[in-house]
């Protein structure tokens, strides 16, 4: 037992030890009965108990899960001061009377195992989120980069997400509450930017083909349009800026991005009320106009001019009219004339005069 007491801790073979202990055991317990009652019996005998009692906390505490920390909390409980380096020995450990602070050895020891865990967490979402980034996907009609949706990125945030939040309820968090929190802040930002974010694309995308893209509504709605060509130039600003920082949380954890994107959503949402209220007074006007949705109606107002164009969209206003019969040019180029109309089974009924088609 001297021998091993001058190993280093970390080298200790503590299964050959035990193996060794249980041994010395069992040859003190065969020892002449006489012996017994002699101090050099008991002493001999309370010294390699707790030896095997001690190299059960020693195999505990070689476990890699344990930090300097928990060493301290370990001189704390057994009040004795020493220093923990790859030279400490047996001896020093056995100085710390370990075979009386077992369950304390096991409880710091389960501690650093779960905090452990806890750390590992940690470390893949450092890894994770340092390479998550944004893709970005062109707009046919102005060319400008806007996000891809990615529903891996979508998946992992909903899944680091639920693990912090399992972290949280941890009995052992004290040591990381603040990294802990600090990661939940993050994606929790980055988690409602981007739905946000999604949404004021998607609006906008819708009412840019109809606001910058219609002349029609533009002479139609001069203060709107107006409205949405100042959303529009913060949101190519918002969308240029976005593109220089790929990295998905460094992206959405920029200050007051969100606040931002919520003052868009806000003016985008203005936009779309006065185009549906525009909406609202043409199809009173014309009540069929309601069997037809807003984005046909849109096409149908913003070519008024253009019968041809304007045709496509009779079946769904009436039922036994599919297209008209136009008057050609000598170009074969229809005119803005009619002479008949069709029904869904190419039957045809001549008008009995030409009918003028001009106008809005």
């Amino acid at each position: 037992i001297d021998d091993w007491k001058t190993t280093r801790w970390k080298d200790i073979n503590v299964e050959q030890m035990d193996i060794d202990c249980k041994k010395f055991a069992k040859d003190i317990r065969n020892l002449d009965k006489e012996m017994r009652s002699w101090d050099a019996y008991t002493g001999l005998d309370n010294s390699v108990k707790n030896m095997i009692t001690s190299l059960r906390a020693v195999n505990d505490l070689q476990n890699p899960a344990i930090r300097d920390r928990h060493w301290q909390e370990l001189m704390q409980a057994t009040k004795v001061n020493f220093t923990m380096s790859k030279d400490t020995t047996l001896s020093d450990l056995l100085q710390l009377n370990l075979h009386m602070f077992e369950d304390e050895v096991r409880g710091i020891v389960d501690k650093a195992m779960k905090e452990s865990g806890t750390e590992k967490v940690l470390n893949t979402l450092d890894t994770t989120w340092a390479t998550m980034r944004f893709e970005h996907e062109r707009h046919t009609r102005t060319g400008i980069m806007l996000l891809k949706s990615d529903e891996v990125l979508i998946e992992t945030l909903e899944d680091n997400q639920v693990q912090l939040q399992n972290l949280m309820t941890s009995k052992h968090l004290a040591f990381f509450l603040q990294e802990v929190s600090g990661w939940q802040q993050k994606l929790s930002t980055a988690d409602s930017v981007i739905s946000i974010w999604f949404e004021v694309q998607r609006t906008w995308s819708h009412l840019e083909s109809i606001f910058i893209g219609s002349e029609d509504i533009r002479s139609q709605l001069p203060v709107d349009s107006k409205h949405f060509d100042a959303i529009d130039e913060d949101f190519k600003e918002l969308m240029a800026d976005a593109v220089k920082t790929p990295n998905v949380i460094e992206a959405t954890n920029k200050p007051g991005l969100y606040d931002k994107l919520e003052a868009l959503q806000k003016r985008l949402a203005l936009c779309e009320k006065a185009l549906a209220e525009y909406l609202e007074t043409k199809r009173l006007a014309f009540p069929r106009f309601y069997f037809v949705s807003s984005a046909d109606l849109l096409d149908i107002l913003s070519n008024g001019n253009e019968p041809a164009e304007v045709s496509r969209h009779l079946p769904k206003l009436f039922d036994s009219l599919a297209k008209l019969k136009f008057k050609m040019s000598p170009g074969k180029k229809p005119l803005k004339v009619g002479l008949g109309m069709f029904s869904r089974d190419e039957e045809y009924v001549p008008l009995d005069a030409d009918c003028d088609l001009s106008g809005q």
